[in-house]
């Protein structure tokens, strides 16, 4: 246990590091070019729209209006025209967080990976247990079942304690899987994929559910843009950004630790397997006839 903990604060202060490499940094506005076009795309055709509908549905609802002059009585009604915004920008945010992880996982993920392994571990064999293809079912196979965990679990949000537990833990639960099969891919065979995955689960679980309540901060820079409407354009590409480097520190993170993990394991199956036996060398021997027809065996020269 000890061990196991050294290795994760070790992979965290490197990771650490490794962000503030120019490689790194230079990696990250390629995700976050085309996240901001896409977000500002779609925010230009549909964010009008959606806050429509979702002011109608507040107008319409009798117990919101009784809110509302409720604050209104308190001095606060300024709130009821940055609620809508709000409720728009929280519905898109699980979105952009997936976009998020998925662009870095297939943009910047095999080059932090590849950076890592070149300066850490020159000498890892690569057994290629993944492929591209591999990546994308496993991805978004992760994504689906994270999905459905996210609704199926939205009415236990409503319990305080549970809003601050569950979507990071299902978060988390995306990003290690994602994350540590990307990590792997390259460097590790199926078995010892699976090995990893069973001895560290806890562990990398722990790290993706960090990386998740890490992941909440842009979600403040993001929501300030519907507060503030003259810094949106500013705000929205600065919480994208916030996310894309979040995405990148974990693949870092991961990266360091899996393949550390997987050069502990190869170490231990090199001891576990004895060396295998030289070739058998037969002396030769030498006959010579005796005085009692018998022969005698001579040693060996």
């Amino acid at each position: 246990m000890l061990v196991r903990m050294k290795l994760l604060l070790d992979s965290f202060v490197r990771a650490v590091a490794y962000c503030l490499h120019p490689r790194v940094i230079a990696l990250s506005f390629l995700p976050l070019l085309l996240l901001v076009a896409l977000s500002l795309g779609l925010g230009y055709f549909f964010w009008e729209p959606a806050l429509d509908v979702v002011r109608a549905q507040l107008e319409a609802s009798t117990w919101i209006a009784k809110i509302w002059s409720w604050l209104e009585s308190a001095g606060v009604g300024q709130l009821k025209v940055a609620l809508a915004p709000l409720l728009v920008i929280f519905a898109v945010t699980p979105f952009i967080v997936v976009l998020s992880l998925l662009f870095v996982a297939w943009m910047m993920t095999p080059a932090l990976v590849s950076l890592v392994a070149e300066r850490r571990f020159p000498q890892l064999e690569k057994k290629k247990g993944g492929s591209l293809v591999g990546s994308l079912f496993w991805s978004l196979g992760s994504i689906l079942a994270a999905t459905v965990a996210l609704v199926v679990s939205i009415p236990l949000w409503l319990v305080p304690p549970l809003i601050l537990v569950l979507p990071p833990l299902i978060w988390g639960w995306l990003t290690y899987r994602v994350m540590s099969f990307d990590a792997l891919a390259v460097h590790a065979s199926k078995d010892e994929r699976r090995e990893i995955f069973r001895r560290h689960r806890l562990t990398l679980l722990g790290m993706g559910v960090l990386t998740g309540y890490l992941g909440a901060a842009p979600s403040l820079v993001w929501a300030s843009g519907a507060l503030f409407a003259t810094m949106f354009v500013i705000l929205v590409p600065l919480a994208i950004w916030i996310y894309t480097l979040v995405f990148a520190f974990s693949s870092l993170w991961f990266a360091h630790y899996v393949l550390t993990a997987l050069q502990v394991l190869r170490a231990e199956q090199q001891v576990a397997v004895p060396p295998a036996p030289g070739p058998i060398v037969l002396e030769p021997i030498t006959l010579v006839p005796s005085h009692d027809s018998a022969y005698t065996v001579l040693p060996p020269p």
